[in-house]
């Protein structure tokens, strides 16, 4: 007997840039499955490193998500969440620890046919 394969959309799509290589613009690509951002920021959250420091801040571009909440609890703790209305701009999630780091990551948009989305995720770190 197999096991059940666990529901895709309960993980998220994420595909950080390699360790070394020095400072970048773009820390990673997340492709979230919905433009619910209450239910896409957890998963995000859980998938990242360990090594890296706990998240208080995310910045995202508020024409990608729904709806909007300017704070939402997250694994116990309170995640204060801001807008940037910029249309031209690229889609991104800047993820802030303070005193900590900081992590841009790029986000595919959640309708992004399935090719598409997969090319743009492997092509993200692709050295010209």
């Amino acid at each position: 007997m197999t096991a059940p394969l666990a529901d895709p959309r309960t993980s998220a799509r994420l595909r950080l840039a390699p360790a070394g290589g020095g400072p970048r613009s773009i820390d990673g690509v997340w492709w979230p499955h919905t433009d619910d951002l209450v239910t896409e920021l957890p998963l995000l959250l859980r998938a990242l490193p360990r090594t890296w420091a706990r998240i208080v801040h995310v910045t995202v571009r508020t024409a990608t998500w729904a709806a909007f909440p300017g704070r939402m609890l997250c694994a116990g703790q309170v995640l204060h969440l801001h807008g940037n209305a910029a249309v031209h701009a690229p889609a991104t999630a800047c993820l802030l620890a303070p005193g900590a780091g900081r992590w841009d990551l790029l986000v595919v948009p959640h309708l992004t046919d399935t090719a598409e989305g997969l090319r743009l995720m492997a092509a993200a770190f692709v050295e010209e």
